[in-house]
């Protein structure tokens, strides 16, 4: 018959027929059993992690200590504790609520500056929570000058108001000058200029009420030009006064 001679065809040539596939159409269930597999090995990583191990949390921080502190050998081979982990993590959040604070602050010196009318004279910026309030020197001071100008001490008494307001606010008077040293036999040099000016409007603070322990004065001559000492233009923004505020925290 036809299929009987179809199967002496195939042996008289040494082939078989085909086997049917039971498995076609089911590649799936490998890529299934993988992603099985890979979803079980991290559903135990993630319980091996669940709870705070003292010894491996002590290792690890210790390593970390010895990569980044290499010349720090005391520390690092010190072990930290449970204990000294949670006061990291209040100095952390201590300083995110701070910087929160001093953002409240700096909104309230954009107020200050219009209200005042001194926008166009004291600049105002914001970083890491410190707040600098900027102030050119020509302003406060007279050329070669380093008591406080009658124009400058006007802009003084607004910004005294504002620091009354703000009690938790340490102050830091930065005097800077431009390159050019001063003439004459008055002044030895920039650094005496720039620290006078910082200590008069100091002493004006003083006397318009603002406590002691709030204010500390810095002259730093020609330092950190804010541009190149290279025109005249220039050197007159360099000439200026900086009021570096920052939050004050008191001990429990």
């Amino acid at each position: 018959m036809k299929g009987r001679d179809s199967e002496s065809s195939y042996s008289d040539v040494g082939l078989a027929p085909e086997p049917t596939d039971e498995n076609e159409g089911q590649e799936w269930l490998t890529t299934f059993a993988d992603l099985c597999m890979l979803l079980l090995v991290f559903f135990i990583l993630l319980y091996s992690m669940s709870t705070l191990d003292d010894e491996k949390f002590s290792e690890t921080f210790s390593s970390v200590t010895r990569a980044l502190s290499g010349q720090m050998e005391q520390i690092a081979t010190s072990r930290i504790t449970q204990e000294e982990a949670g006061v990291l993590l209040d100095q952390v959040l201590m300083q995110r609520q701070i910087i929160e604070s001093q953002r409240k602050v700096f909104s309230e010196v954009k107020a200050l500056q219009t209200e005042k009318g001194i926008e166009g004279v004291v600049s105002a910026t914001f970083e890491n929570g410190v707040i600098t309030l900027r102030a050119p020197g020509d302003v406060f001071f007279k050329p070669g000058q380093v008591r406080l100008s009658p124009l400058g001490e006007k802009i003084m008494l607004a910004m005294k108001d504002f620091f009354v307001q703000h009690p938790d606010q340490v102050i830091n008077i930065r005097g800077y000058t431009d390159d050019t040293q001063p003439t004459g036999r008055v002044y030895q040099d920039n650094w005496e200029v720039s620290a006078l000016r910082a200590v008069n409007v100091l002493r004006f603070l003083l006397e318009q009420g603002i406590e002691a322990n709030r204010l500390t004065a810095t002259g730093l001559a020609s330092l950190n030009p804010i541009v190149p000492n290279t025109s005249a233009e220039n050197r007159a923004k360099n000439r200026r006064v900086e009021f570096i505020l920052e939050k004050r925290v008191t001990g429990p």
